[in-house]
């Protein structure tokens, strides 16, 4: 399945909503895009928003450096919670519900607000971006899609079997697993979603990055190779997985299609949040998760604090 909304930071400032046609290369992945966003641009000349990923049209800017996300109770439950938990210091501050042109949106610092120029990457998190219960939903309703047969060829033409190139048609079980494998979630349990260079270049051409290798050669380039910016990011991500370790939140808490969010500027200030925590639904009572074992259909494992771990070590690789 597509990964759902990632990037949770639109410009402080109140404006107009310019919606454009995204682009992108594989031949050239690094480009302008032009997409209504959820990731701001700044620029001297224009202000504009870009998609690194996710559904459009769900943001608002808002003044006081804060923005709008447009309304889910999953999340807006989350969020209460959140601030009443060690890992507030870790994501945007929530400051409630507001109401604009008849829709409802819940309102949330903007984390981009204090940076110049700011770089932004967003690393999706877990071993899997759908829950438990889409995967059974999908198989007890296994209607055959062309769109998704379609997405999967244009990355993979080999990737169909005989069965599934006669129909030209797959089931969606089937492309939300096999979304998986193509990328580092399955395996390391994250994968880089998109990065938003200070100049407003954009790159979202990760679907295939998967190996240790590739993410680290990605990494270089969102950090221009300045050491001092990795030594902040592994510093602030050692602190954060440490918060996380001890949330009561997160142990309660299957936490599916959640980011990390990355951001520095060319002043060298970094930062590093959590954001997106509209798939993220509580244990029962008295269960909790660990977030590091293995993943079987039925333990809800989502595989969060495994796919830190991996993050760490290859940031760390790269530093030594």
């Amino acid at each position: 399945m597509e990964s759902e909304s990632t990037v949770e930071l639109l410009e402080s400032a109140v404006m107009d909503i310019h919606e454009f046609q995204s682009l992108e290369s594989k031949h050239k992945p690094w480009q302008k895009i032009r997409t209504i966003v959820n990731i701001p641009i700044i620029s001297p000349f224009k202000r504009r928003w870009v998609q690194l990923a996710g559904h459009t049209g769900s943001f608002k800017a808002a003044a006081g450096g804060t923005i709008l996300k447009r309304y889910s109770e999953n999340e807006k439950n989350c969020f209460e919670l959140l601030m009443n938990d060690s890992l507030s210091c870790c994501v945007p501050t929530f400051h409630g519900v507001v109401e604009r042109d008849g829709e409802s949106y819940i309102q949330l610092d903007d984390l981009l607000n204090n940076f110049d120029e700011p770089c932004v990457m967003d690393c999706k998190m877990g071993v899997r971006t759908y829950l438990e219960e889409e995967l059974t939903k999908a198989r007890g309703k296994p209607k055959l899609r062309k769109d998704m047969y379609k997405k999967m060829i244009e990355v993979n033409p080999q990737a169909p079997t005989d069965e599934e190139n006669v129909q030209q048609a797959v089931t969606k079980p089937r492309y939300m697993q096999w979304r998986e494998t193509i990328s580092s979630t399955s395996t390391l349990g994250f994968r880089i979603e998109g990065i938003k260079k200070g100049d407003g270049t954009c790159n979202t051409n990760f679907k295939t990055t998967k190996t240790r290798d590739q993410i680290r050669k990605a990494f270089l380039e969102f950090i221009d190779g300045n050491k001092m910016i990795l030594d902040q990011y592994l510093c602030r991500l050692q602190e954060v997985r440490a918060v996380v370790e001890s949330s009561e939140f997160f142990k309660r808490h299957e936490v599916i299609g959640s980011s990390l969010l990355f951001v520095h500027d060319k002043k060298g200030k970094s930062n590093v949040w959590l954001i997106d925590f509209g798939k993220t639904t509580e244990m029962s009572e008295g269960n909790t998760l660990d977030h590091r074992i293995p993943w079987q259909e039925g333990n809800r494992e989502d595989g969060y604090l495994y796919g830190f771990d991996n993050l760490i070590e290859i940031l760390s690789s790269i530093a030594s």
